[in-house]
């Protein structure tokens, strides 16, 4: 990798930006796209005809974003490199009927989004933020960035087992946040979006909206070793993506083997299948139209997707001191180690030893340490958008991530040191 794409701290510290201004997939692609933007990438429509010019081009479907950049000289047949990572944490998504309440509360209607550890989400303080449609069929991004609702958990004095059989709670009953005293006013919710928003009220149609943490992320430890903050599963992944495949956008074309990709995906968290999910035809559909916009045809096609490699980027587990039995007894991955490669022989990773050789060489060409996760033998081993992505466009795909703790909590945990290293290897790795 070239030394002019070398990432370092300042990377992290503007993760940390990245997670503020990212409270839900929408805002998460809108500030990847702003950022591509800014490195020369332009917009095309999935409507229109593509051309096949040369340079950085980005497609935005709802909560996914798929960018590629087309170096001087690529082929029809050239193969891609991609990045690939979703934008969805789990959490609480407001329901279609919002206003809801009891004994003189208001309180939000949620439904529970993905595998969220519930207890994280009690007594936060939580803003607001989605998207709204309009009625005249266009979309607009709403945040509420304050303290707005609150899920209060009961006191102790009225559940005296919490701290010695542990905490229940019903999703349904216990999950319900509160924004305020009074009688519930159906509609209420949607017009304080709207005045919010700067829109009328009875222009909102629909909506997609779900509460965040406004508690900024912050480094901690006694050196600030670590980095605490929200949705790091998986924005640090997005984040590292995107600010990889701008970087190696701006090296010489020549030094471009392969078309360098991100990929970016909504609704990893509830199994992808979507119309923006990894297990939809977004990106086949993008890098089939690519290869056809440069004049290729079908044998163009086969050849590209032949020699194409995909590393999906997702976090992982790191070692936690107060359970090390739950890992398996010979993989320990640590905080600020350098990201893992992730396996997985049911294939719940697509890692396999080929792959790994891709990954060990990028990791080496960029001069980052890595490390490998397995999963304990007794314990079921989570997946992500890899095998799907593998499976679905017969792509080789390597998993990797970085290393946390707390995954699936309203706030996690990682090494302040890791992210960078992600960020340089993915660089390296999209830059042949």
């Amino acid at each position: 990798m070239s030394s002019s794409l070398r990432f370092d701290r300042g990377h992290t510290d503007d993760l940390m930006a990245f997670l503020m201004a990212s409270p839900s997939p929408y805002h998460a692609v809108a500030t990847a796209a702003a950022r591509l933007e800014k490195a020369g990438f332009r917009q095309v429509e999935e409507t229109a005809a593509w051309d096949g010019t040369t340079g950085g081009k980005y497609v935005l479907r709802g909560g996914a974003i798929v960018a590629w950049y087309v170096p001087e000289g690529a082929g029809a047949h050239t193969p891609f490199r991609i990045a690939g990572a979703h934008t969805d944490s789990p959490n609480l998504r407001v329901k279609p009927i919002p206003d809801t309440g009891a004994y003189g509360w208001r309180q939000v209607a949620v439904e529970v989004y993905g595998g969220t550890l519930l207890n994280t989400w009690l007594d936060r303080d939580l803003g607001l933020a989605g998207r709204i449609s309009l009625r005249d069929g266009t979309d607009r991004l709403v945040s509420i960035d304050r303290p707005l609702l609150r899920v209060p958990q009961l006191a102790v004095h009225l559940d005296r087992s919490a701290n010695t059989d542990g905490l229940k709670l019903d999703r349904q009953k216990h999950m319900q946040p509160i924004w305020g005293l009074g009688d519930v006013e159906e509609g209420d919710l949607i017009r304080f979006v709207a005045e919010e928003a700067g829109v009328d009220a009875e222009d909102i149609t629909g909506w997609d909206l779900m509460p965040h943490p406004v508690e900024p992320p912050a480094y901690l430890g006694r050196d600030r070793e670590l980095l605490a903050g929200p949705r790091m599963d998986n924005l640090l992944s997005v984040h590292a993506a995107t600010a990889a495949l701008a970087a190696v956008a701006g090296q010489p074309d020549s030094e471009l083997p392969y078309i360098p990709v991100m990929a970016a995906f909504d609704h990893e968290e509830n199994g992808s299948q979507s119309d923006t999910g990894a297990d939809g035809p977004l990106l086949g559909t993008v890098l089939e139209r690519s290869v056809f916009a440069r004049g290729g045809g079908y044998e163009d096609r086969a050849r590209a997707f032949a020699g194409t490699v995909c590393l999906s980027s997702d976090t992982g587990h790191a070692i936690h001191p107060n359970y090390g039995e739950r890992h398996d007894p010979t993989h320990h991955p640590v905080i600020n180690g350098g990201p893992i490669l992730k396996v997985n022989v049911n294939m719940r990773y697509a890692t396999d030893g080929g792959g790994r050789s891709v990954f060990a060489a990028a990791c080496e060409k960029a001069g980052v340490p890595w490390q490998t996760f397995v999963s304990n033998n007794a314990m079921p081993c989570g997946t992500t958008i890899g095998p799907i992505t593998a499976a679905r466009h017969g792509i080789k795909t390597v998993d990797i991530g970085v290393a946390i703790l707390s995954m699936h909590s309203a706030r996690e945990l990682c090494g302040a040191d890791d992210p960078y290293l992600l960020a340089n290897a993915l660089a390296s790795f999209l830059a042949g």
